[in-house]
């Protein structure tokens, strides 16, 4: 545990935020590995790197920037991190999922949360994007653990539908009038840094695992906890452990990344331009 009280950390976090920003945002945006083009659709962007936010911390992988942009995009006035911490990096959960309680003390309600995962259900070829429909987090440390923070939620926290099914709606329909597919599925969390055997990634495809990655999870579950609406998307960049052709890197990840942006930004621009 870190030796600042958590309430403490957010409320700094929170007031360090709200003096640089101009106007309150109303949804915020946590971008994977690779996804961080999406920031340069924000508009007035204000950047805020992580470092000069209090408790934040550097992000340590390729493919996160490690800043925290306030702006808009439609009209719709956005806090997004371009990067994220991971519990493999070596941080506990309590600063992992640091940026989303800071968040709901901003008094946003809506989350947009998305990754680049390893695909296991066959229809998730390389470059398409799948819509979180539920996740498996077997291996997720609970960021819910210990005395519970109760000015954001209750002890026991129903996670039935933590992905918004509202939200799921709105995104297929944004996708369908942009010819994009769309596909739901439940992402399994695995803990890394290590990518997955192949035995785990038969075991979970056993138990309705659609794709696996390394995020989000902790994320969605805090979120859930604060009393808001989540929204998921899994970019799938490469076959889960065992059902391609070549090893797993995080070179792969990023290229992959890389060459499906377009579809990506479309996509999340055209969900945020719908929002309700």
């Amino acid at each position: 545990m870190p030796d600042t009280n958590i309430m403490t950390m957010i409320d700094e976090a929170a007031a360090f935020i709200r003096g640089r920003i101009e106007s309150a945002p109303e949804i915020a945006v946590i971008l994977g590995s690779g996804l961080g083009p999406l920031a340069k659709e924000i508009e007035g962007a204000c950047v805020i790197p992580y470092g000069e936010i209090p408790h934040f911390k550097a992000s340590t992988v390729a493919g996160h920037a490690g800043e925290l942009i306030a702006g808009t995009i439609g009209g719709r006035r956005l806090l997004v991190m371009n990067g994220r911490f991971h519990f493999y990096e070596g941080h506990p959960m309590e600063i992992v999922t640091l940026p989303v309680r800071v968040f709901a003390r901003l008094g946003i309600k809506d989350l947009i949360v998305t990754n680049a995962a390893g695909g296991i259900k066959d229809s998730l070829k390389p470059g398409t994007l799948m819509l979180i429909s539920d996740h498996l987090s077997f291996m997720c440390p609970s960021p819910l653990n210990g005395p519970n923070l109760d000015e954001f939620g209750p002890r026991f926290k129903d996670m039935t539908d933590i992905y918004t099914p509202a939200l799921r709606e709105l995104a297929h329909a944004a996708a369908d009038r942009l010819g994009i597919a769309l596909d739901d599925g439940v992402y399994c969390y695995f803990r890394g840094p290590q990518y997955e055997t192949p035995a785990e990634i038969r075991a979970v495809k056993l138990l309705g695992a659609d794709a696996a990655g390394m995020s989000t999870v902790p994320e969605a579950i805090t979120a859930r906890h604060c009393g808001m609406r989540i929204l998921g998307i899994s970019l799938i960049t490469n076959k889960a452990a065992g059902l391609g052709a070549s090893q797993l890197s995080h070179e792969e990840v990023g290229e992959t990344a890389r060459q499906s942006e377009q579809n990506f930004v479309k996509l999340v621009r055209n969900i945020i331009n719908d929002w309700n």
